[in-house]
């Protein structure tokens, strides 16, 4: 009886203390769980707020291309007015110089002249007038002293308005002189702008490139740009009038298969279909130097010229019949949604925006949405160049 009592006694006890232990147990996994709770909220915090910095990031990347573009434009016509400047300077000074030797040509003359006549005597046509002896010859010289009287006064008269003439070029190089130095000016404050404005965009695309280190990360990229792309022409292609093309002189589109020109003279080093991290370029990438002229493939009305994440600084040229000529990463934009272009029209100038380390452009052709090989509708490439 006594053993069965103690045998119960045990049990309970351990009983008790596996209860205990049960217990302490699930205490310790609530608390490691509340824990692993908190640590997945604070990453799910993390990731938000790390999401916010890119898009922030991208946001900042938008604005340095566009501010970059139009200091580019902006930096190019102020060198096109400085060098016309210096053109018309270096005519006005040509002109100044040819017009002191003609006046220098005409005093010499003109000495000349004054001393024939003063070799003739100061009473000469005094003389001659009370000559009675020769009336032919008094009348003759009499002629030939009003001809050389009357050569030295419109002399005199032509070089006072060379010496007018030349007041007027040196007034006008003082004109041309004062506005090219402010010219000048404004073009080197343009240019610190424009320096300023490419280094802050080089340390930001360090910061953007930190977010893609992965292979994985590339590609969901690659993808998102891609998909945004598709989406856009597809909207383009829904609301795009369609527009006459029989205005022109140029052919249909689908008629110049093999014979478009290039928008621009490179090297192509990306061909269509070419690996892209684990993605493929749906266009063809050519390098060429930045700020170098994009030109239309053929004629066709631009329907986007905007910042495309991806993309950078895109137009899209529609050409009808469902073809559309894709042009990114552009330096600068020049035409705008709407504007007529035609084959060999300058729209815009490579650039490397859209998060591109080196300069290049993008160049792609649409076919009802669908990517096709600009290589097969465009003039040879020759040792792996084009333009």
């Amino acid at each position: 009886m006594k053993l069965k009592y103690f045998l119960f006694i045990l049990f309970c006890m351990s009983y008790t203390f596996s209860v205990n232990l049960l217990a302490d147990n699930v205490i310790d996994k609530a608390k490691e769980l509340t824990a692993l709770q908190s640590k997945i909220k604070k990453v799910g915090q993390d990731i938000n707020k790390l999401q916010k910095q890119k898009s922030g990031l991208l946001v900042e990347l938008r604005k340095l291309d566009e501010q970059y573009g139009k200091s580019a434009i902006e930096l190019k016509r102020l060198e096109g007015q400085v060098r016309k400047l210096k053109k018309a300077l270096k005519k006005n000074q040509q002109l100044i110089g040819a017009k002191k030797k003609q006046i220098n040509s005409q005093k010499h003359e003109l000495e000349n002249q004054v001393k024939a006549a003063y070799g003739m005597g100061r009473n000469e046509k005094l003389k001659l007038m009370l000559n009675q002896q020769d009336p032919a010859l008094s009348g003759r010289m009499m002629s030939y002293y009003d001809y050389l009287n009357k050569a030295r006064l419109k002399k005199i008269s032509k070089i006072e308005n060379d010496l007018s003439e030349l007041d007027e070029l040196k007034k006008q190089r003082l004109k041309e002189t004062t506005l090219l130095e402010k010219k000048l000016k404004k073009k080197n404050q343009q240019r610190s702008v424009f320096l300023k404005t490419k280094a802050k965009r080089k340390l930001l695309l360090a910061k953007v490139d930190s977010w893609f280190l992965s292979k994985k990360q590339q590609l969901d990229e690659f993808k998102t740009n891609e998909k945004n792309l598709r989406a856009l022409i597809l909207s383009l292609q829904k609301t795009m009038d369609d527009f006459p093309f029989e205005e022109g002189s140029v052919k249909a589109f689908y008629q110049l298969k093999g014979s478009l020109p290039w928008p621009v003279k490179g090297e192509l080093i990306k061909k269509f279909g070419a690996r892209r991290s684990d993605s493929r370029w749906d266009g063809v990438l050519i390098k060429a130097k930045e700020g170098a002229e994009i030109k239309a493939v053929t004629r066709g009305r631009v329907v986007y010229a905007d910042w495309l994440r991806g993309y950078g600084l895109l137009t899209i040229i529609d050409h009808g019949k469902g073809y559309m000529t894709l042009y990114a990463f552009n330096q600068s934009l020049y035409k705008v949604v709407g504007d007529w272009v035609e084959v060999g029209s300058v729209i815009a100038t490579v650039g490397q925006s859209g998060g591109q380390v080196e300069s290049g452009l993008y160049f792609g052709i649409r076919q009802k949405g669908k990517p096709v090989n600009p290589v097969k509708w465009c003039r040879k490439v020759r040792h792996g160049k084009v333009g």
